[in-house]
């Protein structure tokens, strides 16, 4: 399994990057892992609704130019399917098995996703109606990811 990260925003905090790198680590065990950081824009102050959509518009593209056709893409939406540890194993066992062996994650700014990148989306997921700071959603993902793969091999650490 080919597994890639695409995030909105670079990480900047010690403890975030200490964390990615240690699950890097774990993941990179069961699968090879790549992760993408695009640039988030600059929201002036006082932004409207319209202010908001062109910067995520501008995202969007920035993530877009680093899919491949491909690959089988899945976005963190608020609004997308959730799944218990399990459930989620089960599912990325189905990619695998059904040839989406070249899966990307989006994760997307403090503003939410473009609708390009929604667009080209193979399949949403959620870790449910709360919102996270992307920050700490892309170290939940890689968790949840890691413990995916100890899942389907029997291995301890899951419980």
């Amino acid at each position: 399994m080919k597994i890639t990260m695409i995030t909105v925003g670079k990480l900047k905090e010690k403890y975030w990057v200490q964390a990615v790198d240690e699950y890097k680590k774990r993941i990179s065990k069961y699968a090879k892992i790549e992760l993408i950081e695009v640039n988030d824009e600059k929201e002036p102050n006082n932004a409207g609704e319209k202010d908001i959509e062109l910067i995520k518009n501008k995202e969007a593209e920035k993530i877009l130019t680093k899919i491949k056709d491909n690959q089988h893409v899945v976005t963190l939406e608020i609004h997308g399917k959730t799944f218990n540890s399990e459930k989620f194993a089960k599912e990325y066992q189905r990619w695998m098995n059904t040839g989406k062996s070249d899966v990307v994650f989006v994760i997307g700014g403090s503003n939410g996703l473009g609708e390009a990148v929604k667009k080209r989306s193979d399949q949403e997921i959620s870790f449910g109606a709360l919102t996270y700071p992307h920050q700490m959603m892309k170290v939940m993902l890689m968790e949840q990811i890691f413990r995916v793969n100890k899942i389907l091999r029997h291995e301890n650490y899951h419980k």
